[in-house]
C-alpha cells in the first residue's frame, strides 16, 4: 500500500466572492471544555481564512468555549458583512447541525435582520473519504514498520460520534465500507463513543473474535478531545485482553487539506442556492423506523445554560488524557435539559453503559 493520496484536481471547485460584496462566513462549532479540540477548530478556521483571503471568516462555540457563535456573528457585522454565510463544523447533520445551530443563527438574524444563509454538513463526501484514506494510510506505515501485515490481515473499526438522529449514524457506516471495499481491508465494522450501540469497547470484544491479525482503530472525528481519548483507552483496554492481534490507532481527520476544500464546497453550496441536507430520512421529518414521536419536534437550541462557559480543561500539557472526565461528568448532571432519549437505552451493547 502506498503512502499518498492522489488528489483529483478537478474536486477542487473555485470560489469567486467578487460578485457579491459584502458576504462573509461563520464557522459553527459545538464548543469542548478540552482546550485542545478548541485549538484544533480555531486552526481549521484559520486554514479556511487563508483559502479564502478575499471574504471575513469567523468562528464560535455553541457551548463550553468562546468566543460564542453570537460573537463571531457581530464581528462579521462589525466589519460591514450585510449577508452571512454560516457552515455547521460537524462532519454530519444530527441534532446540532439540525435543530441547536439553526435556533441561534435564526434567533440573531430576527433580531439584528441580517441575513443568514445556512449550509449544510460535511457529509458522506470523496474528499472527506479521502482525506480519512490518508490518515488510515499513515497509521499502516507507522505499524509495517514493526511488521509488514496484509489489508486482507486486517480489520478497519471505524468509530463514530454516535446520535439520537439513526441518518446520521447510518453515515458513519457507510464511510466505513466505502473504506474497506476503496483500500482492500478484510473486514469493517462501526461503532459509536456514545448515545448509540454499539459502543466501542463491546464492539471491538464483538470484532476481535474475527481473528484478524491487525485492528485498525480509527475515531472518524473532526478534532480531539475526550472523546477521542476514551475511544483508544477502550482499545489499549480489548487491546489487553487480546495480545495475539495487533491494534493500531489511526489519527482523526483534523485539518486534511481535503476537509477544507469540503468546507468550500459547502459553501459554493450555499452561494448557489443548493445547500440540501437529506430530509427523506430525517426523523423530524418522516416517521423513521423507532423513532417516530420525534416528527414536527420543535426547532430549539439546548446549549443556552452552557454557551460561553469559559472553564477548560488544564489538566492535560500535551494531549487529551481524559483526566477530566470526572469534571465533565459532575458537569452535564447539573445540568437541568434532557437529550433526545435512544429508543433503545437499554441496548446490552450500548448505549445506557454511558451513564
Amino acid at each position: 500500500m502506498n503512502t499518498g493520496i492522489t488528489i483529483d484536481n478537478s474536486l477542487l471547485l473555485p470560489l469567486d466572492f467578487s460578485a457579491t460584496p459584502g458576504v462573509g462566513v461563520m464557522l459553527c462549532g459545538h464548543g469542548s471544555r478540552n482546550g485542545f479540540a478548541c485549538e484544533e477548530f480555531a486552526k481549521l478556521a484559520n486554514g479556511l481564512r487563508l483559502l479564502l483571503p478575499e471574504v471575513p471568516v469567523e468562528h464560535g462555540y455553541l457551548e463550553f468555549a468562546r468566543p460564542i457563535i453570537k460573537d463571531g456573528l457581530d464581528k462579521l457585522r462589525a466589519r460591514g458583512v450585510n449577508r452571512i454565510l454560516a457552515l455547521p463544523g460537524m462532519l454530519f447533520a444530527a441534532g446540532h447541525a439540525k435543530n441547536d445551530i439553526p435556533s441561534v443563527l435564526n434567533t440573531y438574524a430576527a433580531a439584528t435582520g441580517v441575513q443568514i444563509d445556512y449550509g449544510r454538513e460535511l457529509g458522506v463526501d470523496l474528499k472527506m473519504i479521502q482525506a480519512a484514506a490518508a490518515r488510515i494510510k499513515e497509521a499502516i506505515v507507522l505499524a509495517d514498520a514493526n511488521e509488514v501485515v496484509a489489508t486482507s490481515d486486517t480489520l478497519l473499526v471505524v468509530v463514530g460520534r454516535g446520535s439520537s438522529d439513526p441518518d446520521a449514524n447510518s453515515n458513519v457506516a457507510k464511510v466505513c465500507r466505502m473504506l474497506v471495499e476503496g483500500l482492500g481491508f478484510g473486514w469493517g465494522e462501526t461503532v459509536y463513543s456514545g448515545v448509540t450501540f454499539p459502543l466501542v469497547e463491546p464492539g471491538l470484544r464483538h470484532a476481535v473474535k474475527l481473528g484478524f491479525k491487525r485492528i485498525l482503530v480509527f475515531p472518524y472525528f473532526l478534532f480531539s478531545g475526550v472523546l477521542v481519548s476514551r475511544i483508544y483507552q477502550h482499545a489499549d483496554r480489548v487491546a489487553l485482553d487480546h495480545p495475539e492481534q495487533e491494534f493500531v490507532r489511526v489519527g482523526y481527520l483534523n485539518d486534511h487539506p481535503l476537509v477544507l476544500e469540503t468546507f468550500k464546497e459547502r459553501l459554493a453550496e450555499v452561494m448557489r442556492g443548493d445547500a440540501n441536507m437529506n430530509c427523506s430520512m430525517c426523523k423530524y421529518r418522516a416517521q423513521v423506523l423507532g423513532f417516530e414521536a420525534d416528527v414536527g419536534a420543535v426547532q430549539h437550541s439546548h446549549h443556552h445554560h452552557v454557551e460561553g462557559l469559559n472553564e477548560p480543561c488544564t489538566l492535560c500539557e500535551k494531549e487529551c488524557t481524559g483526566a477530566c472526565q470526572e469534571q465533565i461528568n459532575a458537569a452535564a448532571q447539573s445540568h437541568a435539559h434532557q437529550h433526545t432519549a435512544h429508543p433503545h437505552a437499554t441496548h446490552p451493547l450500548g448505549p445506557s453503559s454511558l451513564h
